[in-house]
């Protein structure tokens, strides 16, 4: 599919992130007026709110709170509806683009929020890379995939409560540590803290019972960028028997835009072929991953920032819809607002790894950034930013920035001086 032009000049410029062909939904704010829903065009947002309250769309009147909730429960009809509406009114050749024009807004005079209420929060640990990087290093080559990583996407249940918005900084953890040769744990901040790239799914269609991966597909409503910032050392002692918690509650920063999943519609492309063949209920029926290119970018206190890793989301194992089916395959209800990780992305070479984890080898091995610093593990005051892009041809689907930085962490927690 070449660009759709719009009458919104910024969108059809080469590189913009947004063009008609994407369309992503956000929530915005301006000088402190209460936030309202929007989407992106080319270089502005258009607000959805105020043009469901004129009635130049209708979407049952779920637009006029501050997040989509609302609107993804009315199901994938007016999902469809909702985006032809839209592209019909920002196209080039639209009737009366006048009366859009006193609803945009530029992206640099606005804050963005969260575009969602997060209802629940999984991450999985779907890229084989990842999962093999990792278990090399702390099981060796022979035994780095556990028995179930071939079968089922193994995943963990995370705090909602912990998910921000892109721009909202990171405090560093305070966290029960132990090293390997000391008999007792210690309390003090995570010397460790890393980050993950993921995507998240965003779940718009409740299910009450198992659904398959087609269904599940079709309940997706859109994709975000999603960090899933981890403090290592608290994880190393913490995980077992139950795997991660304190280690992963600490913050998940997400993009502030869902592209939805009609506009990655032309990127789809299949999960790997399987060595061991996966359980009926979990097969793919059509092509469920997508072909999004991502990096990681960190600048050490607001020097010039260093690509740390370029990788893609079709080098996952499991896709988004796979997830989603296992999910629910034990009667598990799912909500509108779910938001499902993928897990770390990570490609076959060194320069793809999604976590500094991988990428320093457990801290072995620092990377050196172009400011001539070094880094194991990302240091207070650091930035980190993923990005993401689908390339179409002459367009990019693109999510926008997904960043935080991190802060120091508190003195003392519990004031004890």
């Amino acid at each position: 599919m070449p660009l759709q032009k719009s009458w919104v000049k910024s969108a059809n410029a080469a590189g913009s992130p947004f063009p008609l062909n994407n369309l992503p939904y956000g929530v915005f704010s301006i000088c402190d007026v209460t936030p309202r829903c929007g989407v992106a065009i080319g270089e502005f947002v258009l607000d959805l709110t105020a043009l469901e309250a004129s009635g130049a769309i209708d979407c049952k009147a779920t637009l006029q709170g501050s997040s989509w909730n609302a609107f993804m429960a009315l199901g994938a009809r007016a999902w469809t509806t909702l985006r032809t509406q839209l592209t019909t009114m920002l196209r080039e050749d639209a009737e009366d683009p006048e009366r859009l024009k006193p609803h945009l807004y530029r992206l640099a005079d606005v804050q963005l929020h969260m575009p969602f209420v997060v209802a629940e929060y999984t991450d999985f640990y779907a890229s084989r890379h990842h999962a093999t990087n990792v278990g090399t290093m702390f099981r060796g080559a022979e035994n780095a995939l556990p028995p179930n990583w071939l079968h089922i996407p193994i995943g963990y249940n995370g705090r909602a409560s912990s998910v921000v918005v892109s721009g909202t900084p990171v405090r560093r953890p305070w966290g029960q540590l132990k090293a390997p040769n000391v008999p007792e744990p210690h309390f003090a901040p995570s010397a460790r803290f890393d980050i993950e790239l993921e995507l998240g799914a965003v779940v718009g269609m409740a299910s009450t019972g198992p659904i398959s991966v087609a269904e599940a597909d079709a309940h997706i409503f859109g994709y975000v960028l999603l960090n899933d910032w981890s403090a290592r050392d608290i994880q190393a002692w913490e995980y077992q028997p139950l795997g991660p918690f304190q280690a992963k509650a600490t913050a998940t920063t997400i993009s502030p835009w869902i592209v939805t999943a009609a506009a990655l519609e032309p990127f789809r492309c299949a999960t790997p072929e399987r060595e061991v063949p996966l359980l009926p209920y979990l097969a793919e029926p059509f092509p469920t991953l997508f072909d999004i290119d991502l990096e990681v970018l960190l600048a050490p206190d607001r020097k010039t920032p260093t690509v740390l890793t370029r990788t893609n989301y079709k080098e996952m194992y499991y896709s988004s819809a796979q997830q989603l089916a296992h999910h629910t395959a034990c009667g598990c209800a799912m909500r509108v607002g779910d938001l499902l990780g993928s897990g770390t992305i990570s490609g076959p070479a060194p320069g793809n790894r999604g976590s500094l984890l991988e990428l320093s080898l457990g801290g072995q091995t620092p990377i050196e950034l172009d400011t001539g610093e070094h880094r194991s593990f990302v240091e207070d005051g650091d930035t980190v930013t993923l990005k993401g892009a689908a390339q179409g041809d002459g367009f990019s689907i693109g999510f926008g920035d997904c960043k935080a930085t991190v802060l120091p962490a508190l003195d003392d927690p519990y004031g004890r001086g």
